[in-house]
């Protein structure tokens, strides 16, 4: 069983838990999550900043801050959007720490709920808590269970985002209704790296779809290199938690983010 075999195993004891509590309707309506990340002609690569408490491929990290206090300092230090993990089995999260990220930054910046949804209950649950966006990763969506849950969470007023990390991916993300597409420089069943393989992944992604870099950016200088490609934004993780006070290297990455035009 590889790491993804067993944080699905997980996922369903979790998912079980969400239909013993039925979530509430939610009432705040979402933020336009595609306008805010597009990035037009001349204007800097958006940021995503993470807030996650462990990872299988990292460890354990920092904990200084609450997430309340986190999602308001990558606020402060100029992030587009906060991806807050909800898996909490294997990275520490939870829904309630995504309905403090939302009462951390109010309206000012959209929120992605980030983990392993395989079912709709998790939709539910990452409205009502306060999400605009939601992760789909299209390696555990077989079939067209994943175009299913792109509509579902569209009916839901969430952005999906598609993970893909393969020309194959990519191909499924583009045939369902989803906007915006995540290519992930990490394999999330053996935790390997290939940043070839998710640049020319992404320079497939046409331009009718918001395309956005998850994983392997470690400081400005890996900020500023995306800049200069045709993409919109870029998903900051582990470089960020491993800091207790993360607002000098966002900052810093903020400001490497200019410069170059998009596609």
């Amino acid at each position: 069983m590889n790491v993804l075999d067993r944080i699905l195993a997980t996922t369903r004891d979790e998912i079980a838990e969400l239909a013993a509590a039925p979530e509430r309707a939610p009432e705040r309506p979402t933020l336009d999550v595609p306008s805010r990340l597009r990035r037009p002609n001349g204007a800097p690569l958006r940021l995503i900043a993470e807030n996650k408490r462990r990872s299988p491929s990292a460890g354990a990290l920092s904990v200084a801050l609450s997430t309340f206090e986190r999602a308001r300092a990558y606020r402060e230090a100029g992030a587009s959007m906060i991806s807050v993990l909800v898996d909490r089995a294997h990275f520490a999260g939870s829904f309630a720490h995504l309905a403090e990220a939302r009462l951390a930054v109010g309206e000012a910046v959209p929120l992605l709920a980030k983990g392993f949804v395989i079912d709709e209950r998790q939709l539910d649950a990452a409205r009502v808590h306060g999400a605009d966006a939601v992760l789909l990763i299209a390696r555990i969506l077989e079939g067209g269970r994943l175009s299913e849950l792109v509509a579902a969470a569209l009916a839901r007023g969430l952005e999906p985002i598609v993970e893909v990390v393969d020309e194959p991916e990519l191909e499924r993300a583009l045939g369902t209704r989803a906007r915006m597409v995540g290519v992930n420089a990490r394999d999330l069943a053996a935790l390997d790296m290939d940043p070839a393989r998710a640049a020319r992944v992404l320079a497939a992604i046409p331009r009718t779809h918001v395309a956005l870099h998850f994983s392997g950016i470690a400081g400005p200088a890996d900020v500023a290199a995306l800049a200069r490609r045709p993409l919109d934004g870029a998903l900051i993780g582990e470089a960020l938690m491993r800091r207790d006070d993360p607002r000098p290297l966002l900052a810093a990455m903020v400001a490497a983010a200019g410069g170059a035009a998009p596609r």
